[in-house]
């Protein structure tokens, strides 16, 4: 096959994309397929069209890319596509609507206030609310950008600076109770039979005592412990959690939930990830690994399912006569 693999775009995630890219492209070839690097830019559609593809393998995140834009003109463009359609991209890029569905699906989360755009928020109001230790972060992009944390003897000063630093990257800012605890995440691979959960992995951050970004990407940033070391009924629930958040949000082909297992022993759904990283360092292609399905494997699948997907699909209407007309 013949696969466009997208990377880079506006966001501030771009770098990370084309280390996942670059690696989705090597594993393309090793298994036989031709692979093609293109940037998420205006010109995108027209090299698409030209380039005849027979998948296209969207490496993105963040802005334009995983949150249903980039997925929308592939539609228009029909052409098959690994990962979620629009509207799961689009909600699972954005924590404050993931909430509203996750909530009415009754899936366990921390309780969140969403200060809106040149508000202030006041610190003791939301202890008081919230909890004692809160986290502040952008409602969109992923990375650990933008975010911050406000521990026992934070002052408002630290909030207002945390609700600052939120802001670089959009005017609504999203508080959440701090939920301590051990850091998990969940693959969800899905096959013929429906969504499958890889096994969790346990995250223990070396450059911070929180998953930062530069735990996430720095070399020896992060231990990753998979299949996490958790009692057998404890993975089962992570792995049905995981399930069922692809499942609530609608997602497709593949997402990653990260959640934490408070001190308490409770659940708590952070985020789903619907296009998880593919560098060297990133969880999900860690996870199938661990359920003995090599890199270039996971990568076949996904590609040969998105093109089979395609090819089953009702053609479009447009341009050609109703019946009867």
């Amino acid at each position: 096959m013949k696969v466009a693999v997208v990377q880079g775009g506006p966001s501030a995630e771009a770098e990370v994309s084309r280390v996942s890219a670059g690696a989705v492209a090597r594993a393309l070839a090793e298994i036989g397929h031709q692979a093609v690097l293109l940037e998420l830019e205006p010109e995108l559609g027209g090299r698409l069209l030209a380039g005849a593809f027979d998948v296209v393998f969207p490496a993105v995140h963040g802005r334009l890319g995983e949150d249903g834009a980039l997925q929308g003109m592939l539609e228009v463009l029909d052409v098959a596509y690994v990962g979620s359609a629009v509207r799961p991209s689009a909600i699972g890029a954005d924590k404050v609507m993931t909430k509203t569905v996750l909530r009415a699906h009754g899936l366990p989360l921390a309780a969140e206030r969403l200060v809106a755009e040149g508000r202030a928020a006041n610190l003791e109001e939301l202890r008081s609310e919230l909890g004692p230790e809160l986290v502040v972060k952008p409602p969109a992009g992923g990375s650990a950008i933008g975010v911050g944390r406000l521990l026992a003897g934070s002052s408002q000063t630290d909030l207002d600076r945390a609700i600052a630093v939120a802001r670089e990257q959009g005017p609504l800012v999203l508080i959440e109770r701090y939920v301590r605890g051990l850091e998990l995440t969940c693959g969800v691979l899905e096959d013929d039979g429906g969504p499958v959960a890889l096994p969790p992995t346990l995250i223990a951050a070396q450059h911070s005592d929180w998953y930062d970004f530069e735990s996430k990407y720095g070399q020896g940033g992060s231990r990753h412990i998979c299949p996490a070391p958790l009692e057998p009924a404890q993975l089962r629930a992570v792995q049905e959690l995981a399930v069922r958040t692809h499942v609530a949000l609608g997602a497709r082909d593949l997402s990653r939930t990260d959640m934490i297992l408070g001190e308490g022993g409770e659940l708590v759904v952070l985020e789903i990830n619907t296009l998880p990283g593919m560098t060297g360092v990133s969880l999900f292609p860690e996870a199938a690994q661990a359920a003995g399905i090599a890199f270039p494997d996971l990568i076949g699948r996904l590609v040969e399912r998105a093109r089979l997907r395609h090819q089953a699909r009702p053609k479009a209407l447009v341009g050609r006569p109703l019946p009867g007309a």
